[in-house]
């Protein structure tokens, strides 16, 4: 296994407290200890914006009035970020705070208030833990690199975005890279070898995938994993039907693996699906899987949803068959466990729009005209004609777990 280098929403934040000097200081003192104490429990430490830039990402909390201009001075050095304004009852905290949103709105820079009823609203600190993940996760983002192993695949008519736009929108830098590396042979065969033992050990047998198969996919994983290595890459969209065509092997394998090891890993060149697992990988914790949305169910409210690849760890079972559409290589048949779970799609001339739908996992399929692993999701008649109405694209990105709302809150305050 590599190391992994995906990254996680990094650690911490830092907390500057915005007071005018004209209100009482030992009223000030105890009322800031009173919001401070319990940010830092939640991993903020003191920021002096006098000391230089953020270290981390800030939050302002509005001690008192008077301070809308010693904020805007503190949230001018990192004009990327959004702000997080966290607003009181007293002291004119919350006019303060509008003020600063308003003019930040004016600049073109985004940012929230979280209003706090006191220091021992609950549902309010909630929110805020959550609006500071949120930031974290975008920080991540732009700290992150995605590399393009050769270029879309052909079909991916509406998931071919400009790299520039990828990472002034979310973040990200993309490196394109040539897909030749992976196509070598010969180059991996130890790697290979350890790899395809690993994944035939925990299969449901019988194995239909070959013996050569396995190596052949193997040999890809070690390829892909040298690439990850020299370019300090966080994730991968690959093209990865070239090597069916031209290596008869498959890519399957590898992006399993990967996925498994804390980088994100999507099929086809699909960069736009692959930021979404970024994303979801960074937001939520848990692995993604992409997928091709395959068949529905309008009167029952039913997605099928289907790929040859899915990570192990997303799995219950699985099984080593061939890759669907040329009987070649490898392809992965798991079996995914049913519950609750998120689908995602981004999309847009801008990459700015978002569909997130809650749904149910109800069963997994074996449909001998479709990719290999296959689940049934339940997610209601109107989201199923809102995705055939107005669709982002092909491939959606299932994360377990509900989690629309709090992406499309993140989504509105970072993206929309």
């Amino acid at each position: 296994m590599i190391p992994p280098t995906g990254r996680t929403p990094p650690p911490g934040f830092v907390v500057f407290a915005a007071a005018s000097p004209i209100h009482d200081e030992a009223v000030l003192r105890e009322l800031i200890e009173s919001y401070l104490s319990p940010l830092r429990a939640l991993g903020g430490r003191a920021w002096d914006p006098a000391s230089g830039p953020a270290p981390a990402p800030p939050v302002v909390f509005v001690a008192t009035g008077g301070t809308e201009r010693p904020i805007l001075e503190s949230l001018a050095r990192d004009p990327r970020a959004a702000a997080v304004l966290v607003a009181h009852p007293g002291h004119n905290s919350l006019p303060a705070a509008l003020e600063v949103l308003a003019r930040l709105r004016q600049l073109g820079a985004r940012g929230t208030i979280h209003y706090l009823r006191g220091p021992g609203d609950a549902d309010g600190w909630r929110e805020l833990a959550e609006a500071i993940h949120g930031r974290q996760v975008r920080e991540a983002l732009r700290e992150s690199r995605i590399g393009l192993v050769g270029e879309p695949a052909d079909w991916l008519v509406a998931s071919r975005p400009a790299l520039e736009l990828v990472r002034s929108v979310w973040g990200p830098t993309v490196v394109p890279l040539p897909l030749e590396p992976l196509l070598g042979v010969g180059d991996g065969d130890a790697e290979g070898e350890r790899v395809a033992r690993d994944f035939q050990t925990g299969a449901t047998p019988p194995v239909e995938a070959s013996a050569d198969a396995l190596l052949a996919a193997g040999g890809v994983h070690a390829r892909l994993c040298r690439l990850v290595q020299a370019e300090r890459l966080d994730a991968v969209a690959v093209r990865c039907f070239d090597l069916v065509v031209r290596r008869r092997t498959t890519g399957c394998l590898a992006l399993a693996r990967l996925n498994e090891d804390g980088i994100v890993a999507g099929c086809e060149g699909d960069l736009v699906a692959t930021v979404a697992m970024l994303w979801l990988r960074l937001a939520t914790g848990a692995i993604p899987w992409m997928a091709n949305p395959s068949r529905v169910d309008p009167e029952r409210g039913l997605l099928s949803l289907a790929h040859c690849t899915v990570a192990r760890g997303l799995t219950t079972s699985y099984r080593l068959r061939t890759h669907f559409e040329s009987g070649q290589g490898v392809g992965i048949q798991g079996t995914l466990p049913t519950g609750p779970v998120t689908l995602v799609r981004i999309g847009g001339a801008r990459l700015e729009r978002l569909l997130a739908i809650d749904g149910q996992l109800v069963r997994n399929t074996d449909h001998a005209d479709l990719c290999r692993t296959q689940v049934e999701v339940e997610i209601g008649g109107e989201a199923l004609r809102s995705l055939l109405t107005d669709p982002l694209g092909n491939h959606l990105v299932l994360t377990p777990g509900h989690a629309a709302a709090a992406l499309r809150r993140w989504h509105e305050a970072m993206i929309g």
